[in-house]
């Protein structure tokens, strides 16, 4: 029998919610994280925190679902943030412009690239 690619674990502590998924997020598991961060909006959960330590691989699938659940977050009234992502799902949260969106606190390592000259180069 095979392993599924993702296992999305949740504590609960009155209004804040740890969500801990382990695996791969992708098109086929992203949804089931996706229905994950729903279920705790419709707990009256306000406050969601992801932790990513154990992510191993996270596609475009992925982070559309962390935008659309900060977006409904927000509509709410709530926040989530996103904790301790491996380094290729941060580089892509920087490029994509959303880790200042999503993130509590920049991974260790990571540096900021910020562009000095913009236009052609002559």
């Amino acid at each position: 029998m095979p392993q599924p690619q993702l296992t999305v674990h949740r504590h609960d502590r009155r209004t804040r919610a740890l969500i801990t998924p382990v695996g791969e997020i992708d098109l086929e598991s992203a949804p089931l994280l996706q229905a994950s961060l729903e279920q705790c909006l419709r707990n009256g959960i306000r406050a969601i925190d992801i932790d990513l330590a154990h992510v191993t691989f996270c596609d475009c699938s992925g982070l559309n679902a962390f935008l659309l659940a900060a977006q409904q977050t927000t509509a709410v009234g709530g926040t989530l943030r996103l904790h301790h992502p491996q380094p290729t799902l941060a580089r892509m949260l920087d490029i994509t412009g959303t880790s200042e969106t999503l993130m509590a606190v920049p991974p260790r390592g990571s540096v900021r690239l910020v562009p000095v000259l913009s236009g052609d180069a002559r």
